[in-house]
């Protein structure tokens, strides 16, 4: 049996691509909020599908969350999906 051990100078890859990955985004409940934060994912992505977009508003109603689980590409185009994201208005949180 052979055990590769990795120097500390050695990177460790974070995450391999491509992959799924969750996006959460959270924000003020309106009409356009979710056209706004879908265009951004269709812009970077090629478009989401039903079976990736999970709703779930506020106990009162005052906002919502999305998670778009997308085919992530790669590191730039997740940071500038956050980046995108992070710039919307009614946009509070990026997880």
């Amino acid at each position: 049996m052979t055990v590769k051990v990795r120097s500390r100078d050695e990177k460790v890859p974070k995450i391999e691509f491509p992959c799924d990955y969750p996006i959460k985004v959270i924000g003020h409940a309106s009409e356009e909020f979710e056209a706004v934060v879908l265009a951004v994912f269709e812009r970077h992505t090629g478009g989401v599908s039903p079976q990736n977009l999970k709703r779930q508003p506020s106990r009162k109603g005052n906002y919502i969350s999305l998670t778009v689980t997308i085919e992530a590409t790669g590191e730039q185009q997740i940071s500038q999906i956050f980046l995108d994201l992070k710039a919307i208005a009614s946009v509070k949180i990026v997880l």
